[in-house]
C-alpha cells in the first residue's frame, strides 16, 4: 500500500510536537512491509532519515520555461486533435497563471510558519494537484489543518479516499477566540475526509459537536513514544538531594496554561523554598510569565532557559524530579509520556488526552492551582511516591508505542479502501 501524506513539520526541523507525532507515525507505518508513504514538506532540510520518499513543494515544478509560444503554437495542430486539446484545457488550473516561480518553475516556500502562513498554504495545496498527477498511491492522509487543502485537492485530482489527521482544533489553540478563517479551513477538510483520526476521544467529541462531523467517520488515534536511544538513556540524572527541580516545557502560549504553573510555584514556594522551578519554552507570553513570576517574589527560584532541541530536551527532562503540564487544553501532549520515559514524575491536567491512556501519573484541572501545589509538594518531599511514579511511569510509556499505532491506522487505511 502507498500512502501520499501531506505534512507541514518533520525531523530534524521540530516547530513542536506535529512534528514528533509526523515522525512517530510514518516510521510505525514502515515497520509494515508493504507500506510505502511519500510525505510532503513545504520545504525539507535534505536531511530527514530515509525509510520514506520525502517531497519538497518547493521542488516541485508547476509550470515548464523551456520552450516559447511559437514552439508550442508549432507542436499543437500537428500532435493535437481539437478533442484532446479541450480535453486538456479543461484540466488546466487557472490557479497556475498568476503564480510567482523561480527559473526551475517551481514556487518558494520559507517553511515554518512565516507571516504569509496563508499564502503558503494556499501554493502547498495548489501544488499537491501537481504530485496528485504525477504519483502512484492509494489513499491520502492529511496532517493538521495547514494541509488539509492539499488533501483535499490531491482528493478531488485523484479520485482516492482522504484521511485527515486532527492533532489540534482552533477551538484549542485559541482559548475558544476561533479565527473564522482557520475554522473554515478545518471544516472544510473534516467535510471531504472519509475518515478523520483524533489524537484523543476529547478532540474526536469536539470534532463531532463544533464542526458537526458524522461519529462513524471520526476515529480516537492516540500519539506514542519511541524508546529512547542509548545515549539519552545514558544521560545522568542529577542528585537532588538537598533542592529538587520542577519543570514546564512546552510552547509558552495561552494553550499551554502557564500562568498556572507560575501560580502553582508562588503556592508551593510558600511551604518550602528548597525548590527550584524551570519555564523552558518560548513563545508570546514569556515575556508576561517573567513579569508575573517577578510580581510573585518568586525571581530568585525561576528559571527560563528558552526553547531546548534535540538532546537538550531530555537532558532537561533528567534534571527534573517533577514535569508539569497545565494545558488548558491539550488534544494530546507527548511531553508528559517523554518526562516518564526518562524517569521523571508527571502532573498532568485533566483537560489533555494523553490522559486517556496515561494511570501513572497525577490529573488536576488546570485551574486548579492549589491542587497542582499539593502534587507538586506531595512528589518533592516524599521519596515513595516519587520512586513509585518514576519506576510505574516507565513501565506505562514502553508499552505506548509507534509500530502499535501503525497498525491501527493501517485498519482505518484498509477500512477506506472497503478491504476489511
Amino acid at each position: 500500500m502507498r500512502v501520499l501524506m501531506f505534512g507541514w513539520e518533520f525531523p530534524p526541523k521540530i516547530y513542536g510536537g506535529l512534528a514528533v507525532a509526523s515522525y512517530g507515525i510514518t516510521k510505525g507505518l514502515s515497520l509494515q512491509p508493504d507500506m510505502e508513504t511519500i510525505f510532503c514538506l513545504p520545504k525539507p532540510t535534505g536531511e530527514e532519515e530515509s525509510f520514506l520518499k520525502i517531497i519538497g513543494m518547493n521542488q516541485v515544478p508547476i509550470v515548464y520555461k523551456g520552450h516559447d509560444y511559437d514552439y508550442v503554437k508549432h507542436r499543437l495542430p500537428n500532435y493535437m486533435t481539437p478533442e484532446e486539446y479541450y480535453h486538456f484545457r479543461d484540466h488546466i488550473y487557472a490557479d497556475f497563471s498568476y503564480m510567482h516561480t523561480n527559473d526551475m518553475g517551481c514556487m518558494e516556500f520559507a517553511g515554518g510558519y512565516p507571516g504569509n502562513l496563508h499564502e503558503e498554504i494556499n501554493n502547498f495545496s495548489i501544488i499537491s494537484g501537481v504530485v496528485a498527477r504525477a504519483e502512484q498511491f492509494d489513499i491520502i492522509h492529511a496532517h493538521d489543518w495547514l494541509t488539509y487543502p492539499a488533501g483535499v485537492h490531491a482528493k478531488m485530482v485523484s479520485g482516492k479516499p482522504l484521511c485527515i489527521h486532527v492533532h489540534a482544533t482552533d477551538f484549542d489553540r485559541s482559548r475558544g477566540k476561533v479565527n473564522p478563517t482557520v475554522y473554515s479551513i478545518e471544516k472544510n477538510g473534516m467535510d471531504h475526509a472519509d475518515c478523520i483520526m483524533c489524537v484523543s476521544e476529547l478532540t474526536r467529541q469536539t470534532v463531532i459537536k463544533e464542526y458537526h462531523q458524522d461519529p462513524r467517520k471520526c476515529f480516537a488515534m492516540h500519539n506514542a513514544v519511541y524508546p529512547l536511544s542509548q545515549d539519552l538513556l545514558d544521560i545522568p540524572r542529577p542528585d537532588h538531594s538537598k533542592e529538587k527541580v520542577v519543570t514546564f516545557l512546552g510552547r509558552i502560549t495561552m494553550q499551554k496554561g502557564p500562568e498556572y504553573f507560575v501560580e502553582a510555584a508562588a503556592l508551593v514556594l510558600q511551604r518550602t523554598h528548597n525548590i527550584r522551578f524551570c519555564m523552558a519554552g518560548s513563545g508570546d507570553m514569556l515575556e508576561a510569565m517573567i513579569e508575573l513570576v517577578a510580581r510573585r517574589g518568586i525571581a530568585d527560584r525561576f528559571h527560563f532557559p528558552g526553547f531546548q532541541r534535540g538532546r537538550q530536551v531530555y537532558e532537561t527532562y533528567k534534571n527534573s524530579d517533577v514535569f508539569v503540564m497545565p494545558s488548558v487544553s491539550e488534544p494530546f501532549g507527548i511531553a508528559p509520556l517523554e518526562a516518564m520515559q526518562c524517569g521523571t514524575p508527571s502532573i498532568i491536567s485533566k483537560q489533555s488526552g494523553c490522559g486517556e491512556i496515561l494511570e501513572k501519573v497525577i490529573k488536576v484541572d488546570y485551574w486548579d492551582i492549589h491542587a497542582m501545589a499539593d502534587a507538586i509538594y506531595s512528589i518533592c518531599t516524599n521519596p515513595s511516591l516519587f520512586k513509585y511514579l518514576q519506576e510505574e511511569g516507565i513501565k506505562e510509556v514502553d508499552e505506548i508505542t509507534w509500530e502499535k499505532v501503525g497498525l491501527r491506522i493501517r485498519k482505518l487505511y484498509n477500512q477506506c479502501l472497503g478491504m476489511n
